[in-house]
């Protein structure tokens, strides 16, 4: 169901069941975990220097496959706990750029995996929000967190209680993802976006990943914040790459950084 190939710098993986919305059930979760294991022993080689997560057909992701189980035998902790969260905190910290494209439904879990990428681009019609409340559960895949930090607290809960759905569109509008697209150019906007990411200074993009997650997970301050700035600068300073872009700058041409 999980497929990865890599070329030119980018490790595209692709939720490949659109038979049945790319929903999840425990082996795929399997698989794509191997595959973010993969492409980031890739990027350790300087093989992979960004990543792109897509879903075939017309749904990103629905969510968990819950063909085959019953409410009487489900481990919702263990599909979760020991499944869901490893694989979420692997995406979150992988060593390079990484982009998601989300048409159609993005809903429980497929919504977590988009949470998790640094940079999410959505179809306009795209669907997101939580259905639980019609399953008698309660949004997961650090959905809470996530809505609360980017939504606020009144409209993260409207979207709980009402189990309304938005559009991708609207989910830009009010601050959950980067970019809403169109969904005939969304794959192929994004595609030329990441081959472009790819060529850049990898180094400085995953100083500037590691920044922003250590501002929002701490809440440091503006000073806290300007002091690990001006380390990671006083680091990156003695690289290639930060030499051949001053380089390229006071020679006016288009920098050759090598990650």
């Amino acid at each position: 169901m999980i497929s990865l190939s890599i070329a030119d710098g980018v490790a595209e993986v692709v939720l490949n069941a659109p038979q049945k919305l790319n929903s999840l059930d425990e082996q795929a979760l399997a698989e794509l975990s191997e595959a973010y294991d993969d492409a980031a022993a890739a990027a350790s080689r300087g093989e992979v220097r960004a990543l792109l997560l897509r879903g075939e057909g017309r749904a990103f992701c629905a969510g968990r496959d819950i063909a085959g189980v019953t409410p009487e035998s489900d481990d919702a902790e263990a599909y979760l706990g020991g499944l869901v969260q490893p694989l979420l905190q692997k995406m979150s910290a992988f060593p390079a750029p990484t982009f998601a494209a989300a048409q159609g439904a993005c809903l429980g879990v497929g919504l977590g995996l988009l949470l998790a990428t640094d940079v999410v681009y959505v179809a306009e019609n795209a669907k997101f929000g939580s259905p639980f409340a019609k399953l008698g559960a309660t949004m997961d895949s650090g959905g809470h967190w996530y809505f609360t930090e980017r939504l606020g607290m009144h409209r993260t809960l409207d979207l709980i209680y009402t189990a309304e759905l938005i559009s991708g569109a609207e989910a830009v509008a009010l601050g959950m993802f980067s970019r809403a697209l169109p969904a005939d150019e969304l794959l192929d906007s994004t595609r030329s976006i990441v081959a472009k990411v790819a060529t850049g200074a990898t180094g400085a993009f995953k100083a500037s990943k590691e920044l922003v997650a250590h501002i929002r997970d701490q809440r440091l301050g503006l000073w806290t914040s300007m002091q690990e700035e001006n380390a990671e600068q006083a680091r990156l300073c003695k690289t290639e790459d930060y030499a051949e872009g001053f380089k390229a700058f006071q020679e006016r041409r288009e920098p050759q950084f090598k990650g």
